[in-house]
């Protein structure tokens, strides 16, 4: 039987991706178990502190002690909320333990946000990993050394395993599912729990956030010109010679700030308004594709769907509240 634990870091935590992870987890083995097999697992919460009291005290968990385990199979890390430098500087043990568990053959998955507390063991250097799309600037900042994937829904590395943000942990379980159990019991799973077995990508969930607190005078005010002139046809000749600044400076300079190429963040910062207009209005895709500055029509659809998973039609479908809602 497989030792299955999902850990408790001290500090803030996503108590959903600890009580969600179980739930599957058991329920699966639960349906396995009705099928005339053996038990698969033994699922466990754990965690190197007595008690971690969440949301003003509604809810507490109380962990099994991590040092009085034996080898495991699998480690889940949980979604951390946001103070990550304070949840890594206060988990030594259990990131020297998540370390050490992984060296005698177990296999870990992360959720979300615990890339962070994965990342920090060390196991994923120079490899690769998914997080939310949100955490994506610090993640980058404590661990330039780790190949973020964030389109990636999972990214496999070696027998660890990360995923994408918030709820899309219910996928990894389903991957989870299906890889210790079968894929019968992981679509039983997906239909029990109505998650969509099929996603891949976070993609279409991305909101672009322009970095804007680099200090950089120069790009601060390219930025102002972009988003203020999305349907013009921007020249970055003569917005760099506008600026008092050399072409190759100024695209040295917008790269340093921002991570993105000045014609990135222009097509990032198109794309973002087209969803909205998409997702909010009743134009047909032409008229938004013009409204944001597009004369091309194939090449407007190969961004768009380069850039967010879906083509611009499937992602009106998905996501405007008159045809999803019929209102």
């Amino acid at each position: 039987m497989k030792q299955v634990i999902i850990v408790v870091p001290e500090g803030n935590v996503n108590l959903s991706s600890i009580s969600g992870s179980f739930e599957i987890l058991n329920r699966a083995n639960g349906y396995w178990k009705k099928k005339g097999n053996h038990s698969k697992m033994e699922i466990k919460i754990g965690g190197f502190i007595d008690t971690l009291e969440l949301a003003n005290g509604f809810f507490a968990i109380h962990p099994v002690q991590l040092d009085t385990l034996g080898p495991v199979d699998l480690i889940i890390i949980p979604s951390l909320t946001y103070d990550y430098a304070h949840v890594l500087k206060n988990n030594t043990a259990l990131i020297e333990w998540i370390a050490a568990q992984y060296k005698t053959g177990a296999e870990i998955a992360s959720i979300c946000t615990g890339a962070f507390l994965l990342a920090a063991t060390g196991l994923i250097d120079g490899k690769s990993c998914s997080t939310h799309w949100n955490a994506a600037t610090d993640f980058k900042r404590l661990f330039p050394e780790i190949d973020l994937q964030i389109d990636k829904l999972i990214a496999v590395e070696d027998g660890i395993y990360s995923n994408g943000g918030a709820y899309s942990f219910l996928n990894l379980m389903l991957f989870l599912v299906e890889k210790y159990f079968d894929r019968d019991t992981a679509i039983f799973s997906s239909k029990v729990f109505q998650i969509d077995i099929d996603r891949h990508t976070q993609s279409p969930f991305f909101i672009f956030k322009a970095q804007k607190n680099h200090g950089d005078d120069v790009v601060l005010n390219a930025q102002k010109f972009i988003e203020e002139n999305l349907s013009e046809k921007i020249s970055f000749e003569d917005l760099s010679i506008q600026l008092n600044t050399s072409r190759r400076n100024f695209d040295r300079r917008f790269i340093k700030a921002t991570g993105n190429t000045p014609v990135e963040y222009l097509q990032r910062v198109k794309i973002e308004a087209a969803k909205r207009l998409l997702e909010l209005g009743r134009k047909n895709i032409n008229e938004v594709m013009y409204e944001v500055g597009y004369a091309d029509d194939k090449a407007f659809r190969e961004i768009f769907k380069r850039l967010t998973g879906l083509s611009p039609i499937d992602y009106k479908q998905k996501f405007n509240r008159e045809v999803v809602f019929g209102i």
